[in-house]
């Protein structure tokens, strides 16, 4: 019996169709992996640049302040000319900080915790001297508006390397001074599973940020502690 030539036709194309979608997805899967590598690409420039023009800001950019990038960003011996380079570009003055930092904003856009991460980073070079000048707060002030993060977000990172002083635990935690302590408890422990590097790590953040996560840490953990003696809880 003679088969019917459109189930033979339509079954070659069928396997057309089914060539067409594998030959698709590995076009797709190649034009990922380049997004990918871009996005690497923009937001390591990025970073060089935030951190060479935050080093910058108070008038004079320090070896000091170099060899902190360079620890913090674990510099390959083979792309040490190429960052130099950015780098020392970038410190010829601080204008373009808010479009960089726009730049990293973009790209990563409802993932607050990594934008928390490269503010760390900006604030680990600029107190590279221990200190904290005014024309570097106002950048890192720029940073935080430009990655929406809000002023608990911003508190905390600065009390990991300013140290808690004045600034209020509540604020840290991002709390309210009302706040019942068992409550208290659960946003501890959600700010704690947030950003604890392990966590940080099996989000996919850059390997260079994990490094910085145990200051934050470390704040989160001394804000919660002075709440807990302050109400004779600890």
């Amino acid at each position: 019996m003679q088969k019917d030539p459109m189930t033979m036709w339509e079954r070659i194309g069928a396997i057309l169709d089914s060539a067409r979608e594998r030959t698709l997805g590995a076009v797709m899967d190649a034009m990922e992996e380049r997004r990918r590598r871009r996005d690497a690409a923009v937001f390591s420039i990025a970073l060089i640049a935030l951190s060479a023009k935050m080093a910058k800001a108070d008038g004079i950019a320090t070896d000091d302040e170099f060899e902190a990038f360079r620890r913090f960003f674990s510099v390959p011996a083979e792309e040490a000319a190429k960052v130099s380079m950015v780098y020392g570009l970038a410190t010829s003055d601080v204008a373009g900080f808010e479009s960089y930092a726009r730049q990293v904003a973009k790209l990563f856009r409802g993932e607050p915790t990594v934008l928390e991460d490269v503010l760390d980073c900006l604030f680990y070079v600029a107190m590279a001297d221990d200190i904290l000048h005014p024309g570097e707060e106002q950048l890192l002030e720029a940073a935080r508006d430009a990655f929406g993060l809000d002023e608990g977000a911003y508190r905390r990172i600065r009390c990991a390397h300013v140290g808690l002083a004045d600034d209020d635990p509540y604020l840290v935690l991002g709390v309210a001074f009302e706040i019942e302590t068992e409550e208290l408890r659960r946003a501890y422990r959600q700010l704690a599973k947030e950003h604890h590097p392990d966590a940080m790590m099996a989000r996919g953040v850059p390997a260079e940020l994990v490094t910085i996560a145990e200051h934050r840490m470390a704040a989160i953990n001394d804000a919660y502690e002075k709440i807990l003696k302050e109400r004779g809880a600890a």
